[in-house]
C-alpha cells in the first residue's frame, strides 16, 4: 500500500531537517508523498518539490497557520496552495512581522531574568529565511546551558503563563481559510483532538469553520487513537469534509515521532490524496 504524510515541518520553521533532506528522508522511509506544512512560511516548498521530482516523491505545497479561537488557538493547514500567490505573500508578511516583534520581546524578558541570549542565537545554524518560533528560543537556552532539555525551557520560562512568555498576535480562522482559498488551496483543521474540546464542542467548532469554507479535518494523526479516527471520520462523512492525515514530523524537535508512522502505528493511505485531488478538480470546474 502506498503511504503518505501530509503534515511535516522543515528547518525553515521549527523542524530540524532542511526541505531537501526532508524529501530524501521521506523517500528513504518508503513514502510516496508528503506535504510540507511549515508554520507561516512557504520558503521551503521550492527546494523540497524539486528534490521530490528528482527522486519520484510527490510534494504537496502546504502551510500551517495558527488562528485565534475563543481563549486559545487552533491550527489550519493549507494544501495545494499556489506558493507564488501575491495574496498569500502579503498575508505572510504581516504574520512574520508579528513573530519578529514577539521574539524580540521574549529575548528581552529572558535577559532581564539573567538568561542572556540574542536574536542571532535564535537563528543559530538555520537558514536566514527560517521562521523563528518558541522552539528556537528553547534550543538557544539549551545550547547556552540555561536548561538541561528543551522541554525545561517551556516548563520554566517560555510556556504559557511562564515569566518570559509573550502571547502571539494571531489571525482569525476566517482569515486563514480565506487566504488559503485565494491561493487556490484546501483548508483543513489540524489535529482537532489537541485543543482540549469535548465531542460536543469539537463538532460545534467544525460547524463554525464549515460556514467559513473549511474543506477537511486531519483525522489521522500521531496521537489519535483508533476511536479518535473513527469519531473524526464519522464527522467528515456527516459534514462532507475531506479526511486527511499527517504525523506532524519535526525531526529532532519531537523525539520518538517519525515521519509517516508517528509514534509507530500511523498509516495514511494514498487514496486520501486522490480524494483531495478530486475535490480540487470539482472546485475548479
Amino acid at each position: 500500500m502506498k503511504l503518505i504524510d501530509l503534515h511535516v515541518h522543515s528547518n525553515i520553521s521549527d523542524g530540524t531537517l532542511s526541505p531537501t533532506d526532508l524529501a530524501i528522508y521521506a523517500k528513504a522511509k518508503g513514502l510516496s508523498a508528503i506535504a510540507l506544512t511549515d508554520h507561516d512560511t512557504i520558503s521551503g516548498i521550492e527546494a523540497c518539490a524539486l528534490k521530490g521530482l528528482e527522486i519520484d516523491l510527490t510534494v504537496v505545497p502546504g502551510i500551517e497557520f495558527s488562528a485565534e479561537y475563543k481563549s486559545g488557538e487552533i491550527h489550519i493547514l493549507g494544501y495545494y496552495i499556489d506558493h507564488h500567490s501575491d495574496i498569500l505573500e502579503e498575508k505572510l508578511k504581516s504574520i512574520i512581522q508579528n513573530r519578529v516583534q514577539r521574539n524580540a520581546k521574549m529575548v528581552e524578558k529572558l535577559n532581564t531574568l539573567g538568561l542572556i541570549i540574542t536574536e542571532a542565537d535564535l537563528l543559530g545554524d538555520n537558514p536566514p529565511e527560517t521562521i523563528l518560533t518558541r522552539a528556537h528560543v528553547a534550543t538557544a537556552l539549551y545550547k547556552k546551558g540555561y536548561v538541561k532539555t528543551r522541554s525545561e525551557a517551556f516548563d520554566k520560562y517560555i510556556g504559557h503563563d511562564k515569566p518570559a512568555y509573550i502571547p502571539r498576535v494571531r489571525v482569525t480562522p476566517e482569515e486563514c481559510i480565506k487566504t488559503i482559498h485565494l491561493a487556490g488551496g484546501l483548508a483543513v483543521l489540524a489535529h482537532p483532538n489537541l485543543y482540549g474540546l469535548t465531542s460536543f464542542d469539537k463538532e460545534l467548532l467544525l460547524k463554525e469553520l464549515i460556514t467559513l469554507g473549511l474543506d477537511g479535518v486531519e483525522t489521522h494523526y500521531s496521537t489519535h487513537t483508533k476511536e479518535d479516527v473513527q469519531e473524526l471520520s464519522a464527522l467528515c462523512l456527516k459534514y462532507k469534509l475531506l479526511p486527511t492525515g499527517g504525523s506532524d514530523f519535526h525531526g529532532e524537535n519531537k523525539p520518538g515521532l517519525d515521519i509517516g508512522i508517528g509514534y509507530g502505528d500511523l498509516k495514511i493511505p494514498y487514496d486520501i490524496l486522490d480524494a483531495m485531488h478530486n475535490r480540487l478538480g470539482s472546485a475548479h470546474k
